[in-house]
C-alpha cells in the first residue's frame, strides 16, 4: 500500500523534505526584487558605478625615454661577447 502524503509534502520520495528548522529564505515571493516587465531593474537594485583606477597613485612626473639607453646595452653586450669567447678559447683548448 502507497502512503499517502499531505498536499503541502514532496510526494517524491527521491527529493528529501527541507529542514524546518531553515527559515524560508523568500517568504514573501510577491516582493521579489528583479528585473521589470519591461526588461528594466528598478531603481536601487543594482550598485552604483565605479570610478576608474585614473585618479589613483602620486602624480608621475619623470617620464624615461623609450628604448634602453646606450650604457647599459653595450655593457650587457660585452659581457656577452667575453662570455662567448671564453667558451671558444675553452673548446680549442679541450680540442688541442
Amino acid at each position: 500500500m502507497t502512503p499517502s502524503h499531505p498536499p503541502d509534502s514532496n510526494p517524491d520520495p527521491r527529493i528529501p523534505d527541507p529542514d524546518p528548522r531553515i527559515p524560508d529564505p523568500d517568504p514573501y515571493p510577491g516582493n521579489a526584487t528583479g528585473p521589470q516587465p519591461g526588461g528594466g531593474v528598478p531603481p536601487g537594485e543594482t550598485p552604483p558605478d565605479e570610478s576608474g583606477m585614473s585618479g589613483a597613485g602620486p602624480e608621475e612626473t619623470h617620464n624615461p625615454p623609450k628604448g634602453w639607453s646606450k650604457g647599459p646595452v653595450t655593457v650587457i653586450l660585452g659581457l656577452a661577447v667575453l662570455i662567448a669567447a671564453f667558451f671558444l678559447v675553452y673548446a680549442l683548448v679541450l680540442l688541442l
